[in-house]
């Protein structure tokens, strides 16, 4: 997993040019949804994965605290 930080998975949001038809927390849900299969692949590094759902976790409590526009801004680099 090439994803480590939360400024990461903005900028890979901001990059696939979705943000007019797909929410950020629609974004992030699908991603974590996505990794927590990946942890039950058997050949995969696991340590990874666990740290990105724990970052895309992290970043649906912010955005349903702060709203997906200030944390757009917040790590839009």
């Amino acid at each position: 997993m090439a994803i480590k930080s939360t400024a990461e998975y903005i900028d890979f949001f901001i990059n696939l040019n979705m943000g007019e038809n797909v929410p950020l927390l629609s974004f992030v849900n699908n991603e974590r949804m996505v990794l927590k299969q990946k942890l039950e692949y058997k050949n995969l590094e696991k340590e990874p994965i666990q740290k990105g759902i724990e970052i895309l976790e992290n970043l649906v409590t912010e955005i349903n605290k702060n709203g997906e526009k200030a944390v757009l801004e917040k790590y839009r680099r």
